[in-house]
């Protein structure tokens, strides 16, 4: 089981985004490194930014936790490690 997260945010657009995701220290390291690729150069993020696991579009993507609207919810769930 893995801690998974729920919360809205405001995109740099201006737009809200709701976004399910997990932090990546949560995640398993086995399933990390069937995700992660490139130079293994850390990206440079603004400060309340943190690279996640986006549970809806199976991805890496941005959480901004400085423009939360509302609190984040938790729950845990399973990972299936082929997702």
């Amino acid at each position: 089981m893995v801690k998974s997260y729920s919360a809205t945010y405001v995109k740099s657009s201006g737009e809200n985004r709701e976004m399910n995701f997990i932090r990546l220290n949560d995640l398993p390291e086995t399933f990390l490194n069937g995700k992660i690729k490139g130079t293994g150069k850390e990206r440079d993020l603004n400060e309340g930014q943190e690279v996640v696991w986006d549970l809806d579009n199976s991805g890496f993507r941005v959480f901004n936790w400085k423009t939360v609207v509302g609190e984040a919810t938790t729950t845990d769930r399973e990972l299936k490690l082929g997702a």
